[in-house]
This record gives C-alpha cells, sequence and structure tokens, in this order.
C-alpha cells in the first residue's frame, strides 16, 4: 500500500501529514474522461464556426473564431474565410471520429475480456447476459410476429422469374464432368463420436440436456442419426442433372 503525503497549511505553518491513498478509481479511465472532453469541446466549437458561417456575427461568436485560428494567418476579414472555415470544420470532424473510434476499440476489448473472463468462470451467466434483450433507446416499437412473418414472406415467398445470363452456361458445361459425391449416411456411431468430444456440462440447448445424459444415453443415439439424416436430406444439394436443367433453361 502506497503512502501519500500532502503538506498543510495551519496557522501559516507547514504541517506535513501521511495519508493513505486507498480512494477507489473510477470505473471510466483517466484518459477516456479527457477525450470524451475534447469531443465535447470540439463539438461545441463545431456549432459556433458554423454559426459565424452562416452570418452570426456575435461578439462571444467571434472570439470563439479567433481563438480557434490563433497561431495562424488566417484573418476573419480575409476573402476565403467561408473555405478556411469549412475546412477547420472538416479537421474538427475528422479528430472526433478518431478520437471516438479509439474508445469504441476500448469499449470492444474491456468486452471481449470481461466475456472471456466470465466464460472461465460462470459460463451460465455469461450465455444469460449474452441472451438477455438488447434495451434499445430509439423509443421505436418492437414489431409484432404477424408483420414480421408477413414481411419475410413476401420477400421469399413470391415467385420471381429471372434472366440468366450466357456464364450459366459456360458454368453448366464445366460441371458436367464433376463425379456427383457419394450420399452421407449418419449412423448413430458417428453420434456417439459427436457427443463423446463434447463437454459435458456446457450450457445445453434449446432442448435443455446437458452433454452427460446423452452420452450415457445411448439408446437415443440411433434416433438422433435418423433426425440428422432427415434434416441432410432436406437441405442437401441438389444434384447436377438439377443445375444442368436449371442452366439450360
Amino acid at each position: 500500500m502506497t503512502m501519500k503525503c500532502r503538506l498543510l497549511e495551519s496557522n501559516g505553518a507547514k504541517v506535513s501529514t501521511a495519508g493513505c491513498a486507498t480512494g477507489h478509481s473510477s470505473a471510466i479511465p483517466a484518459w477516456r474522461r479527457r477525450i470524451e472532453e475534447r469531443i465535447a469541446k470540439a463539438r461545441a466549437l463545431i456549432g459556433r464556426l458554423i454559426c459565424f458561417r452562416s452570418g452570426n456575427n456575435r461578439p462571444i461568436i467571434v472570439r470563439t473564431v479567433r481563438m480557434a485560428f490563433a497561431g495562424t494567418n488566417v484573418s476573419l476579414s480575409q476573402q476565403d474565410i467561408t473555405q478556411k472555415l469549412t475546412e477547420r470544420i472538416d479537421d474538427l470532424k475528422q479528430r472526433i471520429a478518431a478520437w471516438g473510434k479509439r474508445i469504441r476499440r476500448y469499449t470492444e476489448r474491456s468486452t471481449q475480456f470481461n466475456q472471456n473472463r466470465l466464460f472461465q468462470s460462470d459460463q451460465k451467466r455469461l450465455y444469460e447476459s449474452l441472451e438477455r434483450p438488447m434495451v434499445s433507446g430509439t423509443g421505436q416499437a418492437t414489431p409484432n410476429q404477424a408483420d414480421t412473418v408477413a414481411f419475410w414472406r413476401g420477400l421469399w415467398s413470391e415467385p420471381v422469374n429471372h434472366s440468366e445470363g450466357p456464364w450459366t452456361e459456360v458454368v453448366a458445361s464445366q460441371c458436367a464432368s464433376i463425379t456427383p459425391m457419394d450420399p452421407v449416411i449418419i449412423t448413430p456411431d458417428d453420434v456417439a463420436e459427436a457427443v463423446r468430444r463434447a463437454p459435458n456440462w456446457k450450457s445445453p440447448g434449446l432442448d435443455g440436456l446437458h452433454h452427460y445424459w446423452l452420452k450415457g444415453f445411448t439408446v437415443c443415439h440411433s434416433m438422433l442419426a435418423r433426425q440428422f439424416q432427415e434434416v441432410f436430406k432436406k437441405v442437401a444439394p441438389k444434384p447436377l442433372h438439377y443445375w444442368d436443367h436449371s442452366f439450360g433453361s
């Protein structure tokens, strides 16, 4: 623990006292507070420069503009003062963007660090924090299920006729010599091998079952294999002759 000595003036005499610096540090780093203050001052300066450019000649505005161009050869009475104001405003905006990007990089890195540390200590708490709905400050109401379904159905369910170009015939001719892939068959042994490598007590999915129970209940491996096989058949790519027919149409 470090000791911090301070000099206090009491009745004209300097008295040396020692005190422990045990105060808690702020959650926001000092450098970030300084950058936020710079951003606030730069935004205020941009506002006054814009006011002066639009014709506001109030004394406080003029004084601020002169301070902004202090140390330069820019005079408020010169012909290209509007261009100089625009350049100064753009420079301040670029500085604000750079400062804001630095704060965002720190925030993202801090969030990743905290999530990694929480993952090592309490995975359940981490997943709960990730699944917690984000609070939006826009004030817009969340669309209901009917509107959402109608929106996406209007995009994906309506038939669309596309006119393919000649490049499709070239691709079809190049794919004609490709040997079709052998059908993939998922067996209970494949399920058992996949479950064997999974962590026992990792956060479960929607079924609520941990991998520990899936490892022990070997009787369900055949059922899982059949279900995975059905899913694979539904999402499996079309055979080559289907694409040949599509490209030729």
